[in-house]
């Protein structure tokens, strides 16, 4: 083995430790004096990058845009010739209409030439279930066992289902709509009691309320929303408190329109009189879960009756059974 060729400590030899070291020292100081002599603007590089990103936003804006307004032509175009078709047809009448257009509205639809459609789709889904039906019954005989009162009572049944689908798919969605509105309604007023003590116009309230809601409750923050718009540029802010009333297919919301109409005509305490509704709301959500435990013995009487007793019976009475038989055999 060679010498090592300086001193050493505990075998090492320190001249390469020190030209390594060395070594270090020397790419830091480089290091150090390219990033001193090269210095970039970070401003540059943001400024940059913001102005690629609202490149980017303002196509994409401009793609949805003109998307949307493709979409709302294309509605308004089916919505026209629908339109045409029916009052060719001399079956639009202004009842019908008003009363389909509400009925969206409650729905959460906000378009109301849906309502040519609805009323389109109550005519021709009997025609086409009804062909389909009759010419699989008594053309290509689906249920030859059957007799006739059976598939006259098929026939019957999907022409009236076919007819009654448009209106039973809306009273669905208004059905749930409802519900979720009158979950989140109690919370909204609590909102609404302090956006009032707070210092806030109702429009600036509604608005704070639908932005803190929106997540939690959707549908209602939806309506709040545009209740908020509606109070600032309509000239009759009643209307836009009407408006959510007709929007809304519940008497508790009617309850908060008309104490809001009223404090808007007689000056009356906002705060206090939304503090009230709140609390009779909460008492009303608490009535109906007391009244659903209630429910409860009554519903499972029958449960009860058919699954719970006859397996209670064999468990207590089987073995019994089992050795009186026994002791009946063996004697």
């Amino acid at each position: 083995m060679a010498p090592a060729s300086g001193p050493t400590i505990m075998g090492i030899d320190m001249v390469m430790v020190a030209s390594g070291l060395t070594a270090v020292a020397t790419l830091a100081v480089l290091v150090a004096i390219y990033a001193a002599t090269t210095v970039h603007d970070p401003m540059a590089k943001r400024v940059k990058a913001l102005n690629e990103r609202r490149e980017q936003l303002k196509a994409g804006i401009v793609a949805s845009t003109s998307r949307r307004r493709k979409k709302i032509s294309n509605k308004n175009e089916a919505a026209d010739k629908v339109r045409t078709v029916l009052g060719s047809m001399r079956m639009l009448q202004d009842e019908q209409v008003e009363k389909a257009q509400k009925k969206l509205m409650q729905a959460g639809v906000r378009s109301k030439d849906l309502a040519f459609v609805v009323i389109f789709a109550r005519f021709v889904l009997p025609v086409v279930v009804g062909v389909i039906v009759i010419t699989g019954v008594y053309v290509l005989d689906w249920f030859p066992d059957w007799g006739a009162f059976k598939k006259y009572g098929l026939v019957a049944a999907s022409l009236i289902g076919a007819y009654k689908a448009p209106d039973l798919y809306l009273k669905n969605r208004i059905t749930k709509r409802s519900h979720a509105i009158r979950k989140g309604l109690p919370d909204a007023l609590d909102l609404l009691v302090i956006c009032a003590e707070a210092g806030l116009t109702v429009d600036a309230a509604f608005n704070r309320v639908a932005r803190e809601l929106g997540k939690a409750y959707p549908e209602l923050g939806d309506e709040f929303a545009l209740t908020s718009i509606e109070l600032g540029f309509l000239t009759d802010r009643r209307q836009a408190f009407e408006n959510l009333a007709a929007r809304i297919d519940l008497d508790s919301v009617r309850g908060v329109v008309t104490t809001m109409i009223q404090t808007e005509k007689y000056g009356t305490p906002l705060a206090s009189a939304l503090r009230v509704l709140s609390a009779e709301f909460r008492n009303e959500r608490m009535m109906r879960a007391e009244e659903k435990a209630a429910r409860l013995p009554a519903i499972m009487t029958v449960p009860l009756i058919l699954f719970i007793l006859p397996t209670l019976f064999i468990v207590i009475l089987g073995p019994a059974s089992c050795r009186i038989s026994d002791n009946l055999m063996t004697s």
